[in-house]
């Protein structure tokens, strides 16, 4: 092999492991005091106060659309997403946008936590005492020091 080829594969081995590297890392959300993560990759923006306009006849776990940067976003309301009750002072929300099939969605969340980067060993199979709406849109679970981090998977997250 030249050495030109060895940089070429070298360069390819690097850029799989960091993507593998990647694939563990999530940013953390909070919902009800529930920790969920999603993949950093699926992660476009993190924004805090922005107009939400409502959009008729829609279902109710979309809460309407906003201008981001001069594209319409569809926003969805985790609680509602999710079977939880609402949340009486929504001034502290945020809302994590995410990427789906080339279209942005913005999840309305209580808190958004830090990215963390975990081992695959420290992952579990859905459980089955799981509530079935969360297992719905869940990949797994990870099991923290003090905490239950809930995986989710965008694209079972945005079909409703």
């Amino acid at each position: 092999m030249t050495d030109r080829a060895n940089v070429v594969s070298l360069r390819a081995k690097e850029t799989s492991i960091q993507m593998s590297e990647e694939s563990r890392r999530y940013v953390t959300m909070f919902v009800d005091r529930q920790m969920f993560g999603l993949p950093v990759l699926c992660v476009q923006d993190v924004l805090k106060k922005q107009v939400v306009t409502h959009i008729p006849l829609s279902p109710p776990e979309v809460a309407g659309a906003l201008n981001l940067r001069g594209r319409i976003v569809t926003v969805i309301d985790m609680r509602k997403r999710l079977g939880i009750s609402e949340i009486t002072d929504d001034s502290k929300t945020m809302k994590v946008v995410v990427d789906h099939q080339g279209e942005p969605y913005s999840l309305i969340v209580d808190a958004v936590g830090d990215v963390l980067n975990l081992s695959e060993g420290q992952f579990e199979s859905t459980p089955p005492n799981l509530a079935p709406a969360w297992a719905s849109v869940a990949d797994g679970v990870c099991r923290l020091e003090d905490k239950l981090m809930v995986v989710l998977d965008v694209k079972k997250l945005l079909q409703y």
